[in-house]
């Protein structure tokens, strides 16, 4: 593909923290990555309720109950029982000991685990005990102690899930993270972030231009990004915790944004400015610059291996826009895609091992992942008949964000990594493009 191709195509696409003790251990109780893994089934009772405070309205024990049940179904590894089928009595439903436990009546209806607890709230705070079993074996795996401010029951629900997942399959888990993307309508478009549960869906910017690419630093604290702000693309850095922006590349010609370095000290960028769209290093400290590409092709959309060592791009050096991967020094080259005619907006997975990218097939985009070393077949993970693009994978490397857009119609999908159990995160009428995921919160 010549190279008057390419780069237009790119622009267009846009014309309170709770305290937790005694975190759960380490072991892994089940291998979700098998190819026989099938959903964990798991009974979640209401959290027996404490109030304390003046409103004795709202049952919180439920609230929280069900809003772990709602975190864990989003993962698509739970399998979580319907509690109407649920066999305890009024003298059984407070127990929180292995050895008060009833298990044949959860073993009965399908039960692996089941978790219960109690929970406390009065005008200043909330403490919630959890305790999560192996209905199996008819042992305790842990019993925690939460504490957050009293409006933050949200927090508490996601940090108990948080301790299921890394009790049961040794990761915590993607719930304390957040989605970034481009929002456009006409020519006028801004970033937005959405709670990976759809919930707090938040403007960023205010550019009302062109924007492409946003990146989330290392420590979720930036975006980074390409604006047109200015009459031209140039790359911008946004504070999210003053609001506060800093201009660092405004060369002539073309300034896109690629990723943050692992330590987050550095930016990937691709300039035109010698005349051809090369990749190069920026330092953000200093803003001095490191040219890694030398040639007459376009190399763009550089990102950084979760390791730092090598870096993933786009290039159409071998006729069509194809990815390849190379040391962060600029040496060593290599082409990983063959399958399809052009493969474009490359993301790494967080352990480094695999790579998602949209490729053209059958006249629809569609999202691919290939290991990193390009070694083995790319595998298709979406069929259907709308444009599927920008993929992007959560922290634990479980699940991908992605847009997909048919006819009018625009979205955010997060499936998992296999391609199964797509959800969509957010919809509307206004074009959504480039969703990027977060990195956890703390």
């Amino acid at each position: 593909m010549k190279k008057k191709y390419l780069v237009p195509v790119l622009i267009l696409f846009f014309c309170s923290l709770p305290i937790f003790s005694n975190r759960a251990g380490a072991k892994v109780y089940i291998d979700i990555d098998s190819p026989t893994f099938k959903q964990i089934p798991i009974a979640i009772c209401d959290f027996n309720n404490k109030v304390t405070s003046a409103n004795k309205t709202v049952d919180v024990g439920i609230t929280v109950s069900d809003d772990i049940r709602k975190d864990l179904s989003l993962t698509g590894i739970f399998n979580i029982l319907n509690k109407k089928s649920f066999l305890e009595d009024k003298d059984s439903s407070t127990a929180m000991t292995a050895e008060k436990i009833r298990f044949p009546d959860w073993t009965i209806i399908g039960a692996d685990y089941l978790l219960r607890g109690n929970i406390t709230r009065n005008d200043k705070e909330i403490i919630a005990d959890s305790s999560l079993f192996d209905v199996t074996r008819g042992e305790l795996i842990f019993n925690k102690r939460y504490h957050a401010e009293a409006d933050k029951l949200e927090e508490i629900s996601r940090a108990i899930a948080s301790d299921i997942m890394l009790a049961l399959v040794n990761d915590e888990g993607d719930f304390n993270t957040k989605i970034a993307f481009v929002s456009k309508k006409g020519p006028k478009s801004d970033i937005q972030t959405i709670n990976y549960d759809g919930s707090e869906l938040k403007s960023v910017t205010n550019h009302q231009s062109i924007i492409i690419a946003p990146r989330w630093s290392p420590d979720g604290k930036f975006l980074a990004f390409t604006s047109f702000k200015g009459g031209r693309p140039e790359i911008y850095i946004r504070n999210l915790i003053n609001g506060t922006e800093k201009k660092v590349a405004s060369f002539e010609g073309l300034n896109l944004c690629g990723s943050f370095s692992p330590d987050g000290k550095k930016l990937l960028l691709t300039l035109s400015k010698e005349g051809n769209e090369e990749i190069y290093i920026l330092e953000i400290d200093t803003l001095t610059l490191k040219r890694l590409t030398k040639n007459y092709f376009i190399d763009v959309s550089p990102s950084w291996s979760p390791d730092g060592k090598r870096i993933i791009f786009v290039s159409n050096r071998a006729g069509s826009p194809q990815i390849y991967i190379m040391d962060s020094d600029g040496n060593n080259v290599k082409r990983i895609t063959y399958e399809g005619t052009y493969n474009t907006s490359p993301s790494w997975s967080p352990h480094g091992d695999r790579v998602a990218y949209e490729g053209l097939t059958n006249d629809k985009y569609q999202i691919f992942i290939i290991d990193s070393d390009g070694n083995t077949p790319p595998i298709q993970l979406t069929f259907d008949a709308a444009n599927n693009k920008s993929p992007s994978w959560s922290p634990s490397g479980r699940q991908i964000v992605y847009a997909s857009q048919k006819n009018s119609k625009s979205k955010i999908f997060i499936m998992n990594s296999n391609g199964s159990n797509p959800r969509i995160l957010t919809e509307y009428s206004t074009n959504l493009v480039m969703p990027t995921w977060s990195p956890r919160f703390k």
